[in-house]
């Protein structure tokens, strides 16, 4: 599908949609802690898709209703002997350890650009858990075996949080065992703070953080309780964060179901504006940015990966050479991310320089009319996008299906503030 994106003026008041990492644990929870569960405010991404059907898989009853989630679980007992994560980075890392709690042999599987990133992970760590592992060259398809056994283990953290999550969960899953993992180099250290706010609210197990860098259960056992368990999922920073780009570009925008107390590591974008001195002005359940560019920015995106593409799309307007640090964790996104905003933000006119971990957007010197590439990813389409509403001419996105993953009413919401946005095969 092609987006064309014409220069345009936006205005008016968006709901967030709902944080699909946030849902996606929550569905985890929900499935190992037995009993039921009502999600509100469920989100609709192909991410949460995919999350829903693991859980269907290893064994959760879910019901859907327009407004609710109702999952029912008696704990991991797996229904097929596969499980698709889709395309979901967080599901297949996530879910691959709570399979494995299983005796039952599984094949964990997935698709897009997820069939290409480097799973070796499991296959270093999973074995000292008790659990038999079988990967092909390093990645996708994994075959496996448990059930796994908590132990006392020491495992790197650099690549991604995701997978130190599916330990979290996992070890909680167990309960009633004293045990530690010992984490080095952890990144996006927020989204573990969210991993464990989640299990704390569904009275599941919660390890001690001794300072990101020691995780230790100790012999506690889920809290026991016959009565429905309730959450109502939080709205998405990083959905967010893509209107909070727009807005000094093109127009004031209000901004509602946003949790201003959010462990959500994209909340600090709203920090970053706030800190550039535009207009914010924050009430209960809503969030006002007003328009106005700042000057060049220098932010560090090493534990929000995620902020790379609506900030490029920022800093293409603004006059000046901005700074993004913590471009080593792009390499294994949807695309390559650091290469792909180069290249299409490139086309724009605008020059980005990758230099060792640092990106250098060299903005102002005017957004062009062009046609550009999504490169499947999600957050890439949506950041050309937000920078299209300053150009100089209509932007034609192709691979516009791709906002799907994460925020499929992207281009509905879009139009709804007034942009001009034709959608095409």
């Amino acid at each position: 599908m092609i987006a064309t994106v014409h220069p345009s003026s936006i205005q008016g008041t968006l709901r967030v949609p709902t944080s699909k990492s946030a849902m996606q644990r929550a569905l985890a929870a929900a499935l190992i802690r037995k009993g039921k569960t009502i999600l509100l405010n469920p989100g609709n991404s192909e991410d949460d898709q995919a999350a829903l059907r693991c859980i269907q898989v290893l064994g959760a009853r879910v019901e859907i209703e327009s407004d609710r989630w109702v999952v029912v679980s008696e704990g991991i007992r797996p229904v097929s002997d596969e499980l698709d994560c889709g395309e979901s980075g967080l599901s297949i890392r996530m879910f691959t350890p709570l399979a494995a709690l299983s005796d039952r042999p599984m094949r964990i599987i997935g698709g897009g650009s997820l069939s290409k990133r480097p799973m070796q992970f499991f296959a270093d760590v999973l074995p000292m858990l008790g659990v038999q592992v079988k990967l092909h060259e390093g990645r996708l398809p994994i075959e496996l075996r448990g059930p796994l056994k908590p132990q006392d283990i020491e495992v790197d953290g650099s690549l991604s949080s995701q997978f130190l999550t599916g330990l979290l969960m996992a070890y909680s899953a167990v309960g009633l065992a004293d045990r530690t993992i010992q984490v080095n180099d952890l990144k996006s250290r927020p989204y573990i703070d969210l991993t464990v706010q989640i299990l704390q609210h569904f009275g599941l197990p919660v390890p001690i953080n001794e300072n990101y860098h020691r995780f230790t259960f100790t012999d506690q056992a889920p809290v026991p309780t016959n009565e429905p368990l309730i959450f109502s999922v939080e709205g998405d920073w990083s959905g967010a964060s893509f209107w909070l780009a727009a807005a000094p570009i093109a127009g004031a925008l209000t901004l509602q179901g946003l949790d201003q107390n959010s462990t959500q590591a994209d909340r600090a974008f709203w920090s970053l504006l706030d800190r550039c001195g535009i207009q914010l002005q924050v009430d209960a359940d809503k969030l006002e940015v007003g328009v106005g560019l700042p000057g060049a920015f220098e932010f560090d995106a090493t534990d929000c990966p995620d902020l790379f593409p609506p900030l490029v799309a920022l800093a293409s307007h603004i006059r000046g050479t901005s700074v993004i640090n913590g471009v080593h964790r792009l390499a294994y996104k949807e695309s390559d991310r650091a290469k792909s905003l180069q290249a299409e933000f490139g086309k724009l006119g605008i020059t980005i320089s990758l230099q060792g971990d640092q990106m250098k957007i060299m903005g102002g010197t005017g957004v062009c009319a062009a046609v550009v590439d999504a490169h499947g990813d999600h957050r890439i389409a949506m950041a050309l996008a937000v920078a299209a509403l300053g150009a100089s001419g209509p932007v034609h996105i192709e691979g516009a299906e791709s906002v799907g993953k994460s925020y499929p009413d992207f281009w509905k919401d879009l139009q709804s503030l007034g942009a001009t946005v034709s959608l095409s095969n």
